[in-house]
């Protein structure tokens, strides 16, 4: 065998640790202004146009704060989201929604025991309101509180069987912990409510790799990236895919796509150096 094959080959023991460090990084988070496409973030600027005349026109309307507090929170104005949520908790004190999307407002600014005290009054105020179980299980699941995490998306579950997101983020816990039969059930349930996102399929994709069933893990890669070309994960999998099959070509090309898409992301970086990628070459699946 030539010296340099030799010298890119990863052992599996080696590749199963950064198949760990891959899985750490599986998380689905919503948008950020900094992450909007241009065109993107013009159609959002004029969609809170519209919703700050709906406010001044009905400024004793809840649900119009709240609707104009996600526009700001989804440009990444989490400052002005927090006031219009807060405006609308004012006028409506049951309003749990309200008290969710503001504790996620608050948690994207890392003010987490605030995020915890409006997700546990979202949930005194409405203790069927499936979303704020998911959002206060993501916010103890962040701190480590797997057991309280856990317990938080079971009852999301219970409560509402539909929550793509409650199956999703139930799946990631049982993926960290190897339980990877249960997490692949739990994302596959996931992608059946959400056709559309890519992020179930990528948790999938990586339990699939866990468990050595490579094929299984690029198809569900491969869908991801089809949903969303742009979506790192996907590629990052898809390069650790062809990197276990030793298709030292194909990884090249996946992780160069990845670094294009955020060259700041050690995953690809490092997968992209691990293979034998050279700065400034062309690398294609060809």
């Amino acid at each position: 065998m030539r010296k340099s094959v030799v010298q890119t080959r990863v052992s599996l023991g080696a590749l199963a640790a950064v198949v760990a460090l891959a899985l750490a990084g599986c998380e689905s988070v919503n948008p950020s202004a900094a992450s909007l496409e241009p065109e993107a973030y013009a159609a959002r600027q004029t969609d809170l146009g519209s919703l700050t005349q709906v406010v001044e026109a009905n400024p004793g309307d809840a649900e119009a704060w709240n609707m104009r507090g996600s526009a700001y929170a989804r440009l990444g104005q989490y400052d002005k989201a927090v006031g219009d949520f807060s405006q609308a908790v004012r006028i409506n004190a049951g309003m749990a929604k309200a008290y969710a999307n503001r504790a996620l407002a608050y948690r994207s600014m890392n003010r987490t025991g605030e995020a915890l005290a409006d997700y546990n009054r979202a949930i005194e105020v409405d203790p069927s309101y499936s979303q704020a179980f998911v959002g206060r299980g993501n916010l103890y699941r962040g701190s480590g509180q797997v057991d309280l995490a856990l317990a938080d998306f079971d009852r999301a579950i219970q409560l509402d069987r539909n929550n793509a997101q409650a199956w999703h983020n139930r799946g990631l816990i049982h993926q960290a912990q190897g339980r990877h039969d249960e997490a692949i059930d739990d994302f596959t349930k996931s992608t059946a409510i959400a056709v559309t996102a890519p992020e179930p399929y990528v948790g999938r994709g990586m339990s699939y790799l866990a468990q050595n069933d490579p094929e299984a893990a690029l198809d569900d890669f491969d869908t991801a990236r089809t949903l969303n070309p742009k979506y790192i994960d996907a590629w990052i999998g898809r390069g650790l895919v062809f990197e276990r099959k030793n298709d030292l070509m194909k990884a090249r090309a996946s992780f160069a796509q990845a670094m294009q898409i955020n060259r700041n992301d050690p995953r690809a970086s490092d997968g992209f150096k691990r293979v034998g990628g050279k700065p400034g070459a062309v690398y294609s699946e060809g």
